[in-house]
């Protein structure tokens, strides 16, 4: 008679180095996170307060290269250019899950994967049903479809939960696969009036990039004006000019090679990670949340159909979405859930999904053309991720003295060796 196979602990104890890289990649989202909120608290104040014409020139500022088709706002140059650096880096983090983390194994990987797909899709159909529903435009279905990690571990850390590493690493897996979905649909439906030659040199540009990975150059004089000189070509392709900074991400290795301390993709991301957190989002958060907060302007949110599917999708559709993903894909693959935790800490999670503050606002401009229409959406983007981030507050405050002891088992470290106890034990493996 054959032995079973033993079941797999969903949110189970981590594998050492993936739980180090975890923590390194959350350390640094947790510090932008907070600069993320203040900088959205800004936006917010300055553009309803006496020096809102202030806020409006700054942001609409115009400056670049015109010969070069460059001569963009502000705003723009944010929303572009450097969200082009953070997509880089969401890149790098879809590789590293892609070659060692979650995502290397079809079993490692149905669970996060499944939740993300869920976690797009219900919030897409919700919108559907609740702007047609209400005579609106569908063209904004995919702005709740994406996941906030900054803002969501910003909450994380205003709350003080002691959140288990499981269950962080499996929030910022689910934050990789939605970068990746948005990417995806920015490059495949937001993508008009292709200029073929453009389109042509930022492809060759990117093999050239592949060329020198493959043969091991090193140099940032090699790479930083190829990086520019993809950004610009996509660009002027006609495709939105993140997407040069995603393919760069993948491109780059993230194994290393005998006698290097990091890989290529490591060294980027220790470098470019904290700038990307720390300056290139809030920046974008400062131009782009600064939106009427007057009651009349909120009042739209929950009156016209398209601000108030956004609503809908990002909060009811997150949660649906994400917790029904998590909860079949665990059923059907037989997996078990960790037993010091419960269905209600995943809600939690689902919770935490509905902030979709960064790439939402993102793809709320792209969506829409009428400006006031884009500032309802935008506000619709606001509550939200506040709605989100106040229910998840109360759910996971909830649990904390579970999170709080699970926490504690996970850090102790009582022979000072650098590594937990729990990591020495002869029963540990990969669950609890």
């Amino acid at each position: 008679m054959t032995q079973a196979r033993p079941r797999k602990i969903v949110f189970g104890l981590l594998p050492w180095p993936e739980r180090q890289a975890v923590a390194e990649a959350l350390r640094t989202e947790t510090v932008g996170g907070l600069v993320l909120l203040a900088a959205a608290i800004v936006a917010l104040v300055w553009a309803n307060s006496p020096w809102s014409a202030a806020y409006e020139a700054v942001r609409d500022f115009h400056f670049g290269i015109p010969a070069l088709g460059l001569d963009l706002s502000v705003g723009h140059w944010t929303a572009d250019g450097l969200l082009a650096v953070f997509f880089l880096v969401a890149g790098i983090e879809l590789k590293r899950e892609l070659v060692l983390g979650e995502l290397r194994t079809p079993a490692t990987a149905a669970l996060p994967v499944i939740a993300a797909a869920c976690g797009m899709a219900v919030p897409a159909a919700l919108y559907a049903l609740t702007a047609s529903a209400g005579g609106g435009s569908l063209d904004g279905w995919a702005v709740p479809m994406a996941t906030d990690i900054a803002f969501a571990l910003a909450v994380l850390a205003v709350i003080s939960t002691h959140l288990p590493a499981a269950l962080r690493a499996f929030l910022l897996t689910l934050a990789v696969v939605d970068d990746l979905g948005a990417i995806l649909i920015i490059a495949v439906f937001f993508t008009d009036d292709l200029n073929f030659w453009a389109l042509g040199g930022a492809f060759a540009s990117l093999v050239l990039f592949y060329v020198l990975q493959r043969f091991r150059v090193r140099g940032w004089w090699w790479y930083v004006p190829l990086g520019i000189a993809v950004w610009a070509l996509m660009y002027n392709s006609g495709v939105h000019a993140t997407v040069a900074g995603v393919a760069m991400g993948l491109i780059l290795r993230t194994t290393r090679d005998k006698g290097e301390a990091r890989s290529p993709a490591g060294r980027v991301s220790h470098l470019v990670h904290p700038f990307s957190a720390g300056v290139a989002v809030p920046l974008f958060a400062l131009f782009a949340a600064g939106v009427s907060v007057s009651g009349k302007a909120l009042a739209q949110v929950f009156t016209d159909p398209e601000p108030l599917a956004v609503f809908v999708g990002l909060v009811a559709g997150k949660i649906l979405g994400v917790f029904l993903g998590t909860y079949l894909a665990a059923r059907f693959t037989r997996a078990q859930l960790n037993p010091d935790l419960a269905w209600a800490d995943v809600l939690g999670l689902a919770v935490l999904a509905g902030i979709g503050f960064t790439v939402a606002l993102l793809l709320g401009e792209l969506s829409f053309t009428d400006p006031g229409l884009i500032e309802h959406v935008k506000a619709a983007v606001l509550l939200g991720s506040l709605a989100a981030a106040a229910l998840a507050a109360i759910l996971l405050r909830r649990r904390n003295r579970v999170y709080k002891r699970l926490y504690e088992e996970e850090e102790r470290d009582e022979d000072a060796d650098g590594l937990p106890d729990i990591y020495q034990t002869e029963t540990t493996n990969g669950g609890r």
